[in-house]
């Protein structure tokens, strides 16, 4: 039995942690060479990772305006010791709106206007900071959803995630705060039967 009762939280805390890596905000540095607009068919399990309709200005639940952002980035192993030379990102420009994942965000088309002008073919490139969430899973057409662009001073950037510390600071103060308050009412409960 107690391995039932750990293989379940093991269970709990991996769902937990994949959900947090999709959904944290992560930066990166890239240099943007190409802008498009494409209809997109967004149905099954596509459809999981994608904003609600209801966000966009096409109500149309078979097909959608899909804004995309086709970057080079560095490439790294090892957690960023070992230099792999660089690769290529596609990522969306859509906008959450007021619905889940909450980033709020209503301005899809100024942030695409942006990384048009901001896209470089030619050096001295321009390298940018861009922040996006999601994950990018070829064999169902899936791309992490840019959130924000900004300069980066060279390709060799690397900013500190201090909002993600933030709101895991924030997240693990909660469970402390949840668990302490479960201790405490198991006490009043079994001293209440206990006498």
């Amino acid at each position: 039995m107690r391995n039932i009762k750990r293989g379940f939280w093991l269970a709990v805390f991996i769902i937990f942690g994949a959900w947090l890596n999709y959904l944290m905000p992560q930066q990166d540095i890239v240099r943007i060479v190409h802008t498009e607009n494409k209809l997109q068919y967004v149905a099954g399990l596509q459809s999981l990772f994608y904003a609600d309709v209801e966000t966009g200005p096409n109500q149309d639940s078979t097909g959608r305006d899909l804004r995309l952002i086709a970057t080079v980035r560095k490439a790294s192993y090892l957690f960023g010791l070992i230099d792999a030379g660089t690769e290529t990102m596609v990522y969306r420009n859509e906008d959450t709106g007021w619905i889940y994942p909450p980033y709020f965000k209503f301005d899809s088309a100024d942030l695409h206007a942006e990384a048009a002008a901001a896209s470089s073919t030619t050096e001295p490139y321009n390298w940018m900071v861009l922040t996006h969430y999601g994950w990018r899973i070829p064999f169902i057409t899936v791309y992490p959803n840019a959130v924000a662009i900004r300069p980066a001073p060279n390709e060799d950037y690397r900013p500190f995630p201090w909002l993600n510390l933030i709101i895991l600071s924030l997240l693990l103060a909660g469970a402390l705060f949840v668990r302490a308050m479960w201790r405490q009412f198991r006490e009043r409960t079994l001293a209440r039967f206990r006498s």
